[in-house]
């Protein structure tokens, strides 16, 4: 009996895939199979493109080319959803060890824009008027704090970064009140106190005892100033304080 209709699926998708590494499906010419592999493909390269607009610039098209194309012959995406390629993108980039370090991190820069673009979580119940060291601050969730080893932010076509600097780069993504989504460079005390809120549920007292015994410091050394960014984070919507002790 003939090729199942599923064979001839599997057939014809391993050819479009990787035409290299396939037979063509029989009984179909070579120049449609040729549109069918232009179609899929550009489609894909297309949808990319418009993700990582600063990426692709940077590589360059035959680069940009050949990186897309071993994304899509090898890579197995886990969604059906094109608004999440662009993350799977990300996911294969960090396995790409052969490739400058910069790549994979301007990939999920460029990329967190779009994550909280199309977030629709809801804000957490919180106490406006809670206290931010007794009660438990919670981050928005409509921040996030991020940590590269690459200046991703000023990296573009003509300024590609040869080593990474000494220094971190250290970054806050929030979608605010526009539905924009805006980036802002944070000081070293800012950034772990968020990635703290982030990861554990403590008051905002413990979380500044955490980061001073981290330091090497007593925790009244950092407290007054840790109040006065806690404030200001709230003053942005970017913390609140929970409505309960411990959720």
């Amino acid at each position: 009996m003939a090729d199942t209709l599923r064979e001839q699926q599997l057939r014809m998708t391993g050819f479009i895939r990787d035409p290299q590494a396939n037979p063509p499906p029989p009984g179909i010419e070579a120049r449609r199979l040729a549109v069918y592999r232009r179609l899929f493909f550009g489609n894909m390269q297309s949808l990319l493109a418009g993700s990582f607009p600063v990426l692709h610039a940077s590589l360059g098209s035959t680069q940009w080319q050949a990186l897309i194309e071993d994304f899509y012959t090898n890579h197995r995406c886990q969604t059906p959803l094109f608004t999440e390629v662009a993350g799977e993108l990300v996911g294969y980039l960090q396995t790409r060890v052969d490739l400058p370090g910069w790549v994979a991190e301007l990939a999920h820069y460029e990329w967190i824009e779009t994550v909280l673009l199309l977030s629709d979580d809801a804000e957490l119940e919180h106490d406006p008027d809670g206290d931010l060291l007794d009660g438990v601050p919670l981050l928005s969730n409509l921040a996030v704090p991020l940590a590269y080893a690459w200046p991703v932010c000023h990296i573009g076509p003509g300024n590609i970064p040869l080593q990474a600097p000494s220094e971190p780069t250290l970054l806050l993504a929030r979608r605010g009140a526009d539905h924009k989504v805006h980036f802002s460079r944070l000081a070293p005390l800012a950034h772990a106190l968020l990635v703290s809120i982030q990861e554990q549920q403590l008051s905002g007292s413990e979380h500044l005892a955490a980061l001073a015994a981290l330091a090497g410091t007593e925790p009244q050394a950092i407290e007054t100033q840790g109040l006065e960014l806690m404030r200001n984070l709230r003053s942005e919507s970017i913390l609140r304080v929970s409505m309960w002790e411990r959720l």
